[in-house]
Order: C-alpha cells, then structure tokens, then sequence
C-alpha cells in the first residue's frame, strides 16, 4: 500500500490569520482560520493547542528580534495596525488538529504554521491534509497577542481552589485545612 500524496492548504501572507471561539466560556470550540481571498480554511483545535503555539511563536519571535541589529525587523510588540480583535468568519471545518509545527523559514523571512490532522486509524488510505501558513513577523507577533487574549478570556479561576468557574455557579472543592 501506497500513501495518497498530502492535500496541503498552502497560504503564503495570507489576509487573515487569527485564533478564534465559537460558543461561551467553558463550552468554547477553538479554531484556527486563515484567509487569502475567497478561500478560507478552518481548523478545529484545543485551547492548549492554541496556547502553546502563541507561546512558541512569541519565543521565535524573541529569539530573531535578539539578534545582532534585528537583522529581520522583529517588532517587540504588536503593530497597531495589524491588530484583529474581529470575529471569525464563518467557519466550515476542514479537520481537527492533531500536531502542530512552528518554524522560520528563512529565505522568506516569514515564520511557518503547520497543522496536520487527528490520526483516524479507520481512515488509513484517506488523502492526508496539512494547512502550510507562512507570515511576516509583524502578522506573526499580531496572531500570538490575538491567541494569548482569546485563551485568557475563558473562565474565571476561582482563588481558593484554583479550579475554573461556570456563569450559574462553582463547587468549590477547597481542601480540608488540618
């Protein structure tokens, strides 16, 4: 058996690249969307998914701005103009994110998303997909602020048992002081 060659989904500075939600606090269902033109791909993803890639893409993003003259323009915060506090479009699924990579490419000098999907073993002869984004580093430094202040509008944690809490109500589970 022979594998089917990868569709990939390939945006090189795409429109638009953001984490985005659907749904409220506790039930959000996260997506990772990207826009060039009239195509649109959505992923689905775990909020620690999203977390740890704005944290990855942060610390790439510090590590090229550290070197020698900035050689690349890193900036050191987000660019006013490149803030996107807009909601998703609408979102059609493509597949649920399994792994994630992030890289710099740099003979573009554009940092690099890649999202494979969630293994189906059921699916073994099914095409594979990968979504392939390439960015500035100024949309880059815009899509990690974006993700940091999406997964940190969750839930409130509650400070005695540090657990998060639901709008109707929260069963705090404090343990017993001796």
């Amino acid at each position: 058996m022979t594998d089917a060659p990868a569709s990939v989904h390939e945006f090189d500075w795409p429109d638009r690249c953001i984490i985005g939600t659907i749904g409220r606090p506790g039930a959000r269902a996260f997506y990772l969307q990207v826009r060039a033109g009239s195509q649109t791909v959505s992923l689905a993803l775990e909020k620690q998914q999203a977390d740890m890639l704005a944290q990855m893409m942060d610390e790439i993003l510090d590590e090229l701005r550290a070197l020698d003259g900035n050689p690349h323009s890193v900036p050191e915060h987000t660019p006013a103009e490149l803030v996107d506090n807009n909601p998703l479009g609408p979102v059609q699924e493509r597949f649920r994110v399994g792994a994630l990579g992030l890289g710099w490419d740099p003979t573009t000098t554009q940092v690099v998303i890649e999202a494979h999907p969630l293994a189906d073993e059921d699916a073994a002869e099914e095409e594979a997909e990968v979504l392939r984004v390439r960015m500035p580093v100024g949309a880059a430094r815009a899509f990690a602020l974006r993700t940091r202040e999406v997964v940190d509008a969750g839930r409130l944690f509650c400070s005695d048992c540090g657990q998060p809490m639901d709008p109707e109500g929260h069963d705090c589970t404090t343990p017993e002081l001796p």
